[in-house]
């Protein structure tokens, strides 16, 4: 049997799981090649934690030693079931870890949800994000109120994106040209809509107080949607977030509007209805809620928010991948503590559904690359080489020494104007010159 340092694994995804899944390959000695169809490795701490919080976009230092370890490879550029086939990683490596994540959007489900102006929180995150997909997107910022549903981190960031002037988001990341969109902003009033009450509420006490000490930006909560039935009384007894989350709201309760360029309307127990418009959004009709036995449902009590924009944030979805078993229900790869098949693991949000924090995906991959090393050799040994199959096919990779010339420039970027560590380059072309495939 070959010495554990002989055998190589291929990880799909250069997300945090699918790092944090090379660092634990490489301590049990094996070489791994990460792949990622964008030519930037981190993943959603890149392209999903909010330009405005910097100290969690620090984890990619974090994650750039797993990339410079010298048992490490990246190959940028290189899509799966694109560029190369499920198959043919099989025939290169001596097993594969698929961490792709979950970025698509779940819907709403209510009419008018196809209108202009009604939009997944997903688009809108990777446009302020800079992901290169999203560079030809356009968002009718016109308008003087938005409604954003779901009660979440990703909402809340959406909304705190909203309700920040561009001189306060001046110091990130937001490319060039989000960041002048931005500045031409009409939004006055924000709405944050959840369907159940404040203490079922999904975002961090964190996030909640960031939304308290916008300098631009007041917020309020109605003081009738803070009073607390049995079950959410149990739950901010019981839960250290729950209490602090209500102690914030609490503070802003009956809070005036006035006063300040922009206000941010938290709104709970209400649901969605109805998005209304003929040739693009014009309103959001919503129906107020209860708990009964536990589970959400409408009072028949109705009102229509004057809004221009909706923008979803009810949850992320994986997509299949092809050839790889996939729970359709539950949206994600079928597997055992990460096991799918002789040869072939999952880690992250496509292995779990997307829970937790980034750091939760460290765990996730511990538990999964400890099944996989213990099955090491119990497969045919591969027999060929990754970069001859990608030359042979004409795929142009991008290696992690040509990342860092991406890297450098956005760095450069950033002090010629002025603005912090980094302004990202959001646009493929740019991506491209700064970073030329081989």
């Amino acid at each position: 049997m070959p010495r554990v340092t002989d055998f190589s694994v291929a990880v799909v995804g250069a997300g945090p799981a699918g790092l944090y899944a090379a660092e634990a390959l490489t301590k049990g000695g094996v070489r791994v090649d990460v792949f990622d169809r964008l030519p930037t490795p981190y993943g959603l701490v890149r392209y999903g934690v909010a330009p405005d919080h910097k100290s969690i976009k620090s984890i990619a230092r974090y994650l750039q030693r797993v990339l410079e370890h010298p048992g490490v490879r990246f190959f940028g550029c290189v899509e799966l079931g694109g560029d190369i086939t499920r198959e043919e990683l099989l025939g290169c490596y001596d097993a594969v870890v698929y961490s792709t994540g979950a970025m698509v959007d779940r819907r709403l489900g209510v009419p008018g949800e196809d209108l202009p102006g009604s939009i997944a929180a997903t688009d809108f995150v990777n446009w302020y994000c800079g992901h290169p997909d999203a560079a030809g997107h356009s968002f009718d910022l016109s308008v003087e109120e938005v409604a954003v549903v779901g009660v979440g981190n990703v909402a809340v960031d959406v909304v705190r994106i909203l309700a920040k002037t561009a001189a306060e988001l001046a110091e990130t990341d937001i490319p060039v040209a989000v960041l002048d969109e931005l500045s031409r902003s009409r939004v006055k009033r924000v709405h944050l809509i959840g369907r159940r009450g404040p203490a079922h509420a999904k975002f961090t006490t964190k996030e909640a107080r960031e939304l308290g000490e916008l300098p631009a930006a007041s917020v309020s909560v109605r003081p009738e949607d803070l009073e607390l039935d049995v079950e959410s009384a149990a739950l901010e007894a019981a839960d250290r977030h729950v209490r602090g989350n209500l102690a914030a709201m609490r503070a802003w309760a009956g809070e005036p509007a006035e006063g300040r360029e922009r206000h941010i309307d938290l709104r709970f127990w209400r649901a969605p209805v109805e998005i209304l418009g003929t040739d693009r959004v014009e309103g959001l009709r919503v129906e107020r809620t209860e708990l009964v036995d536990g589970k959400v449902r409408g009072t028949g009590e109705y009102e229509t928010l004057p809004v221009g924009m909706v923008v979803r944030s009810v949850g992320y979805r994986s997509v299949p991948l092809d050839g790889v078993p996939f729970d359709e229900r539950a949206s994600v790869i079928r597997n055992e503590k990460g096991r799918i098949a002789e040869g072939e693991y999952t880690a992250g949000w496509i292995k779990r559904g997307p829970s937790g924090v980034v750091g939760t995906n460290k765990s996730d991959a511990a538990e999964t690359v400890g099944v996989l090393l213990s099955e090491l050799g119990s497969r045919p040994r591969p027999v060929t080489d990754i970069e001859s199959v990608l030359r042979a096919k004409g795929v142009e990779f991008v290696t992690y020494q040509s990342w860092l010339g991406l890297d450098a420039a956005e760095i450069a970027l950033a002090k010629s104007l002025s603005r912090g560590e980094r302004v990202k380059l959001g646009t493929w072309d740019a991506m491209r010159a700064a970073c030329p495939p081989h």
